[in-house]
């Protein structure tokens, strides 16, 4: 009998995540001051190690998922979430590197953004989506902080920003209701005084992420308040209390999701629970705006982290598969495949890491009143330009693989999964887009962009300076098509404003990738110079007039 030995193909590796990552390392050279990259870089260094050590668990843990256990064996409620292995490796770990706390200490100054983020960006895609409730974290901080609320920041805060794992709390956000996701205006939930003064909140909360957390923000309507968002409060929870008992808190169940399955996402019912207000009795959408600039980063950063972490393992594989006689990394059609998807990547990643130094400027430093503008219009453009960008290039990740990336046990298919959850939560591209509306509504984004586009794109190299002509142009463009719909009234402007975001977010994208180049070409690195060029022969310009009456047709699938 003839004995054949089949041929296994050995899966991807992961390096350390730091040292592979040539992009963050040179944009952070380029960005930071010498003596900060030199204290910092033995942190990234150890993040990049434990990103492959937590990548490794994750991929063992890959069938285990939360479970909730409504009653104990003695007839008491409990409503207890058992959480996975990786969760549960991942809270402590996330407390003791600063995930939150690096935000907000002052060793860095404007700077700790960066620091943070950089870490978050190395820890993300082996966390399987831990950075969730972390986003939310941040986002409790900063409202508690702002708000003006003393008392709950002094009671809250500390725990929110601590590197203590038995100290460091998490915090929910509760906002989504049955009657609508992003218009939280329509919220049903009630807030009734008893007699001692005692906030209770009664109602159901559709989509909770993160309900193992020890405290929550939310919305609700306290009684006798008019409908609409205005006439919404923002609430403080605690949820426990000092037995450990949920207060007046019942999970009805966990939700059977698409992706981030292993992330508690529940339907809760409040029965009376305990609240108090974080900052009047109305307004509270206005006063979750903090919360939602914090998270919308957040939500950018873990796009271009599930980009980076799917394009390190697509790049190892083609080095080791061999098809038709040479390797992947080998076949041209490969190599323009993998060559374009890094130039998605790098751009993204720009407009991201842009968001975060005017995030941490905002902080720490006073802004100039064009870098206000910028972050206000910038902040939704970011999340849902790198968000579509996740999910595109998630997809051709998994294509790159063939057939394994198909098949659930090699672990890629949640590169593609989890980050379809990031074009949907804190608003889907739509709604950003209609955000980025209000943003031009209230004040001078759109010239103060175009500037800084300018600004960017004055570069000596000429082929860059050709490339951010293209920038320029689809600003341009765009000025003038919004210019035009707005005076044919609401209808054309918001039939187009996905066009329009994303015209806006991609030349942002582009003209700072030049702007990077060309410094990055004064080091010798031209990497950055191969990226823009190959970003700047992408659809930039996304503008285009749609007839209506076309759109309604398309759209209802008549005849």
């Amino acid at each position: 009998m003839v004995q054949v030995s089949p041929f296994n193909q050995p899966p991807p590796v992961l390096g350390n995540q730091f040292d592979d990552d040539a992009l963050l390392r040179g944009y952070l050279a380029h960005t930071l001051p010498p003596e900060m990259l030199e204290v910092i870089t033995p942190e990234l260094r150890e993040m990049g190690d434990l990103a492959v050590e937590m990548a490794r668990l994750a991929l063992a843990d890959r069938l285990n998922e939360p479970v909730l256990t409504h009653w104990d064996a003695w007839g008491e409620r409990i409503d207890h979430i058992e959480l996975t292995e990786v969760w549960k490796r991942a809270e402590p770990l996330a407390a003791e590197k600063g995930l939150v706390a690096a935000g907000y200490e002052d060793r860095f100054g404007r700077f700790a953004r960066v620091h943070q983020f950089a870490l978050v960006y190395l820890f993300t895609p082996s966390s399987d989506m831990f950075s969730c409730p972390l986003a939310m974290t941040d986002g409790a901080a900063r409202t508690l902080l702002d708000s003006g609320n003393e008392a709950l920041a002094e009671r809250a805060v500390p725990h929110l920003t601590s590197r203590d794992p038995a100290r460091f709390w998490t915090s929910g956000q509760w906002m989504t209701e049955s009657t609508g996701g992003s218009d939280v205006g329509r919220s049903e939930t009630v807030a009734v005084q008893d007699e001692d003064g005692q906030w209770r909140l009664h109602g159901r909360k559709w989509f909770t992420s993160a309900a193992t957390s020890q405290m929550a923000l939310t919305l609700a309507r306290p009684e006798g308040n008019p409908d609409g968002g205005h006439g919404l409060a923002l609430f403080y929870v605690d949820c426990r209390d000092a037995e450990g008992k949920l207060r007046n808190i019942h999970i009805n169940r966990l939700k059977d999701k698409l992706g981030t399955r292993k992330l508690p996402t529940a339907e809760l019912a409040l029965e009376g629970t305990p609240a108090e207000l974080v900052k009047g009795t109305t307004a509270g959408v206005r006063n979750i705006t903090p919360m939602l600039n914090i998270t919308r980063t957040w939500n950018a950063v873990t796009s271009i982290s599930f980009m980076r972490r799917g394009l390190a393992l697509a790049r190892d594989y083609a080095d080791k598969r061999v098809a038709f006689g040479a390797k992947l990394a080998d076949k041209p059609l490969h190599v323009d495949t993998l060559a374009s998807l890094q130039a998605e990547l790098e751009a993204a990643f720009h407009l991201t890491f842009f968001v975060v130094e005017l995030l941490g400027r905002l902080e720490h430093d006073a802004l100039s009143e064009r870098d206000a503008q910028l972050l206000r219009l910038l902040t939704p453009i970011a999340k849902l330009t790198t968000a579509r960008q996740a999910v595109a290039t998630g997809s051709e990740v998994l294509e790159s693989f063939g057939g394994a990336g198909y098949v659930e046990d090699t672990g890629l298919p949640p590169l593609l999964r989890d980050v379809q959850v990031l074009s949907i939560w804190e608003g889907t591209t739509n709604v950003l887009a209609l955000d980025t509306l209000r943003a031009l509504a209230k004040g001078a984004g759109l010239e103060a962009l175009a500037a800084a586009v300018h600004e960017w794109t004055e570069v000596e190299d000429p082929a860059l300076a050709e490339a951010g002509q293209h920038a320029r142009k689809a600003v341009k463009a765009a000025a003038e098509w919004v210019g035009t719909a707005m005076g044919q009234g609401r209808d054309p402007v918001e039939a187009g404003a996905r066009r329009f975001a994303l015209t806006l977010g991609r030349a942002a994208e582009l003209a700072l990738l030049v702007r990077h180049a060309q410094v990055a070409l004064a080091a010798g690195d031209r990497r950055a110079r191969a990226a823009a060029l190959r970003f700047a022969q992408t659809p930039i310009d996304q503008i285009a007039w749609a007839d209506p009456d076309d759109a309604a047709l398309l759209a209802g699938g008549g005849a």
